[in-house]
């Protein structure tokens, strides 16, 4: 991180700023190394057996935006962002752990194998999706199931990434499923009292709330590094101008009470899809910020989601 970016975070092409007095930075990553060392190295000892594994999605999907470790690096950031230091000393450290595993892991169902593809997919509604997509390839089913994938992926390794309980694995499993289409309402899904053999809450709702959340406004040009796509080799018109939307968005900007979206002229068709993209993001702001007040005792302050056009 450059020297001097206090309460700041780049990546690449694209920037995110945080309009906050409070420097965030690795603050899930401090407390839970302050609260329980033993957990941290846990943490640390999955995310170096993983190095190689999130890039893996390349292979399927050699134009797709990022989702690679840069990725749930991000994702992970927003988290400390959107917790800030008051809230993140209502977390327990299994909570801590929890949050930053289903970070780090809630898209590594875009990377797994042929094989490993094979054998998860088993539990999953395949015979159903392909009736109603009867063109879809694997790429598809494992770009749709992700989420689903990635759950599974956490169950069958547990024990290689030494998650230490039954009670943890359905936790981590379960904020990774609920970053995207898994209805976070549901409580036997998302119980809100869950705890692990020492008693501690992991509070699941507001956990995987704030991962749907940090997912979602990883959008800016920094999402797609030049090093991971080349746009003029693309074909699909709905691809280019899809990439032509995350590079047009040059900033997000994070306040106490908004996300702000400050956007570069583009081709009327990309601009649309901005706003589409804005609109999405506010519905899944407002579903999140929904669930949190509904079941938990935490807070997401943000209420809007803005746009700012600039050079208009």
């Amino acid at each position: 991180m450059p020297q001097g970016c206090r309460g700041a975070w780049f990546r690449a092409m694209g920037e995110v700023r945080f309009m906050t007095s409070d420097s965030t930075e690795f603050l899930l990553e401090s407390r839970l190394r302050q609260l329980d060392p033993r957990l941290h190295q846990r943490f640390a000892d999955a995310v170096l057996a993983l190095q190689h594994m999130p890039f893996r999605y390349l292979r399927l999907f050699p134009e797709f935006i990022d989702h690679s470790s840069l990725h749930s690096m991000s994702v992970i950031d927003f988290c400390n962002r959107l917790i800030g230091p008051a809230q993140v000393a209502m977390l327990n450290e299994d909570a801590i752990y929890t949050l930053l595993m289903g970070c780090y892991l809630h898209d590594v169902g875009m990377g797994i194998s042929v094989e490993l593809y094979q054998e998860l997919s088993r539990e999953l509604p395949i015979d159903e999706y392909q009736q109603r997509h009867p063109a879809a390839k694997v790429t598809d089913i494992v770009r749709d199931f992700h989420h689903e994938l990635s759950a599974l992926f956490v169950r069958k390794y547990a024990e290689f990434f030494d998650i230490p309980s039954p009670e943890h694995t359905f936790a981590i499993m379960q904020v990774c499923r609920g970053h995207r289409k898994t209805d976070l309402f549901d409580q036997t899904l998302f119980p809100p009292h869950w705890t692990v053999g020492n008693g501690h809450e992991v509070y699941l709702p507001y956990l995987a709330s704030l991962i749907r959340l940090a997912d979602e406004i990883d959008v800016t040009a920094a999402r797609n590094p030049a090093m991971l796509y080349d746009i003029e080799r693309l074909t699909d018109e709905l691809e280019v101008n899809h990439h032509k939307r995350h590079k047009a968005v040059r900033s997000l900007v994070i306040a106490d009470d908004s996300f702000v979206l400050q956007v570069a002229p583009c081709e009327p068709q990309v601009e649309a899809m901005v706003g589409t993209m804005a609109h999405k993001m506010q519905e899944t702001l407002d579903r999140c910020r929904s669930v949190v007040a509904s079941s938990t005792p935490f807070v997401i302050s943000q209420e809007r989601v803005l746009v700012e056009w600039l050079g208009a």
